[in-house]
């Protein structure tokens, strides 16, 4: 694997780190209106993103029916009401519940495993250098509230991202066209309905429909069976 695979995940972490160090020596965070400012930049940008991955698919019937069946799956075991849970379960307080909440902030959902998969896979690190962006803005905040602890959490970027984006390199027969192009464009309609999230224009549950994220390749595989 290439260590420039790895370099969007380093910039993320560095992020976190230095948005976590400003929210604590100023106390304030960051006031609502520059904050939505910043949001709004990051949410058109991720809709851009989204564009150009979809854009790149072979075949949109093998794209659609991956994001049905996923969508199905995901619905069916509620992926996105327990990634939701998980968060809620979190109370408010000290150091380490700093350092819990903001590690499942910046790490549990589709955004962080899409732009691993895509890092690793074709060394694109566009998506997880514009979620850089948005876990720099919400570290600021979380760290105002609740200290030091949020800094920490960017030893979990580090890791844990890094780890997907290094098992997804190791999966070399992904990086063929056959399945890459339709896999990007898969996690590319799930960035674009993280970009609607963000801009508050549709609660998209985006989390249900990481199966697909499986479905993709299985099914490509299959058509290649029969042909």
């Amino acid at each position: 694997m290439q260590f420039n695979s790895l370099m969007p995940t380093f910039a993320n972490a560095t992020a976190v780190f230095f948005g976590s160090l400003i929210g604590f020596l100023f106390r304030k965070g960051i006031s609502e209106r520059y904050r939505k400012v910043l949001f709004v930049a990051v949410g058109l940008s991720t809709i851009g993103i989204s564009i150009k991955m979809i854009f790149g698919a072979n075949n949109f019937l093998i794209v659609l029916f991956s994001m049905v069946l996923g969508g199905l799956i995901g619905e069916f075991f509620n992926i996105e009401g327990l990634l939701k849970k998980i968060g809620d379960n979190i109370k408010e307080g000290d150091f380490s519940t700093g350092f819990v909440t903001s590690s499942l902030l910046f790490l549990v959902g589709p955004m962080t495993i899409i732009g691993s998969i895509t890092a690793g896979l074709n060394g694109d690190g566009n998506l997880i250098y514009t979620k850089s962006l948005l876990d720099f803005v919400s570290s600021i905040v979380l760290s105002s509230t609740y200290g030091l602890g949020v800094m920490l959490s960017s030893l979990s970027v580090l890791l844990i991202q890094g780890a997907i984006t290094i098992f997804a390199s190791l999966l070399t027969f992904l990086t063929e066209p056959m399945y890459l192009n339709d896999l990007v464009a898969v996690g590319g309609l799930m960035v674009l309905g993280i970009g609607l999230r963000i801009l508050e224009i549709k609660d998209t549950k985006v989390g249900n429909y990481l199966p697909a994220l499986l479905v993709s390749p299985l099914i490509t595989f299959l058509i290649t069976l029969f042909k």
